[in-house]
């Protein structure tokens, strides 16, 4: 791989309840445990920001493919959901959903266009055959 960009970001402290920063210190957040898995909530976790990232990153994806396209993605909106939950060997596991809105186009050429997107995003990629994926048009 020709590598364009590499981040860098350290975890200090207890893991999911401790702390996160990039090296350039743009990201720089407190985590806490979500109330839902036990924990004391009110600060952002790791699943939000997987979905935040994979949001934004299939979102340019769906602009990349368009482009080449001529497509309009007027008021398009990318929205990720990712679930987390036990495996069957004792660990955790990851499931997303990513709701996608492009009311600029008929829903046969949105669909063309995700699956599109689908295949170019570097999130896709890495997830494709590892995690479920749920591309859902609204």
């Amino acid at each position: 791989m020709k590598t364009l960009y590499t981040a860098h970001a350290t975890s200090t402290g207890e893991g999911r309840n401790g702390h996160v920063r990039s090296d350039d210190g743009k990201l720089d957040l407190d985590l806490a445990v979500p109330k839902e898995m036990g924990g004391g909530g009110g600060k952002t976790n790791p699943e939000q920001l997987f979905a935040a990232g994979y949001a934004a990153c299939f979102h340019n994806a769906m602009l990349f493919v368009a482009r080449s396209e001529k497509l309009d993605m007027t008021g398009s909106t990318v929205e990720a959901d990712v679930a987390i939950g036990p495996n069957e060997s004792g660990g955790f596991t990851l499931g997303v959903t990513l709701q996608v809105s492009v009311p600029s186009l008929d829903a046969d050429k949105a669909r063309e266009l995700v699956d599109k997107a689908h295949q170019v995003c570097p999130y896709s990629n890495a997830t494709r055959g590892n995690i479920p994926v749920d591309l859902t048009l609204v």
